[in-house]
């Protein structure tokens, strides 16, 4: 198939395709005139690709798998596509470990804010209430 009929049945553009080709991710064959030729491999090469971006991998961390596919027909089972996962999987808990972190500093501030609100709103004041932005 040309990179146009590829590119469509990837959902994906040719000149992306062509960026995938400079990383050494793609390997068309060139016919006699030049244009590039894919197989169906490639196909599954460009699908690994993109599931493989769409989870936050870099184009460096997918070549692994795109090797291991090429060699085994699954990109996720060989030793360096595994040690990507785990490198992965870490980077992923240490990002969780921070948000939780900071979802209980918005809470603990929103808990404070809320009953100092209370306090300062239901207690009699000479301030009128609406200066006391309740």
């Amino acid at each position: 198939m040309l990179i146009g009929e590829l590119a469509e049945r990837a959902g994906t553009s040719a000149r992306t395709l062509r960026y995938y080709e400079e990383q050494g991710l793609v390997r068309p064959r060139r016919d006699t005139n030049g244009y590039r030729q894919y197989d169906d491999a490639e196909l599954r090469v460009v699908h690994e690709i993109r599931s493989l971006l769409a989870v936050g991998f870099g184009m460096d961390d997918i070549k692994p798998f795109v090797e291991c596919l090429r060699t085994t027909g699954s990109g996720h089972v060989c030793p360096d596509s595994v040690a990507v996962l785990r490198r992965k999987l870490a980077e992923v808990d240490g990002l969780l470990e921070e948000l939780t972190d900071v979802r209980l500093r918005l809470h603990t501030q929103l808990t404070q804010a809320l009953a100092h609100r209370e306090t300062t709103c239901s207690s009699p004041s000479p301030t009128p209430p609406s200066t006391r932005s309740c």
